[in-house]
C-alpha cells in the first residue's frame, strides 16, 4: 500500500484545489495538494514537504488529520492522510499544476475530482471547514 499525505488548505470559507497537468496520469483531474511519503516520513512531515515543493508555502500547524484508503483499478491501493491545514505562511504559488483554485464546498462537489478523493469529499460538511 502506498502512503500519501495531502493538505486540505482552508481560507475564508474556501478550500485550495489543484488540477493535474494535461498529459499526466489522471490529467486535468482536481485534487488536494500533496503526495507520496518518503521512507521514514510521518504524514505531517510529508505533507509539509510536498506543500512547500508544490505551492511554496510553509505549514505551521494542522487542525486535525483523517485517514482513508483509496483503491484505483489501474493503480493500486493508497492510504491517504488528509491534513486540515489551519495555519500557513506565504501565498500559494502554482509550481507543478495545470492550475490552482480556491473553491467553496459547493463548487468542490461539482468538480471533476480525482477518484480517490471522492469518498472524502462526500463526507465533508461546512462545520468541518
Amino acid at each position: 500500500m502506498t502512503k500519501v499525505s495531502v493538505g486540505v488548505i482552508q481560507r475564508n470559507g474556501t478550500i485550495l484545489l489543484c488540477q493535474r497537468k494535461q498529459g499526466s496520469r489522471y490529467g486535468l483531474k482536481w485534487e488536494f495538494p500533496g503526495g507520496k511519503l518518503e521512507p521514514g516520513e510521518t504524514p505531517l512531515e510529508g505533507m509539509k514537504r510536498e506543500l512547500h515543493e508544490e505551492l511554496s508555502i510553509k505549514v505551521n500547524s494542522i487542525e486535525r488529520m483523517e485517514t482513508q484508503t483509496a483503491h484505483y483499478a489501474d493503480g493500486g491501493t493508497f492510504e491517504v492522510a488528509y491534513c486540515f491545514v489551519s495555519d500557513f505562511e506565504g501565498e500559494p504559488r502554482n509550481n507543478v499544476f495545470e492550475q490552482i483554485r480556491w473553491v467553496t464546498l459547493e463548487e468542490l462537489r461539482t468538480m471533476d475530482i480525482l477518484e480517490g478523493n471522492k469518498a472524502f469529499v462526500a463526507q465533508l460538511s461546512s462545520p468541518h471547514l
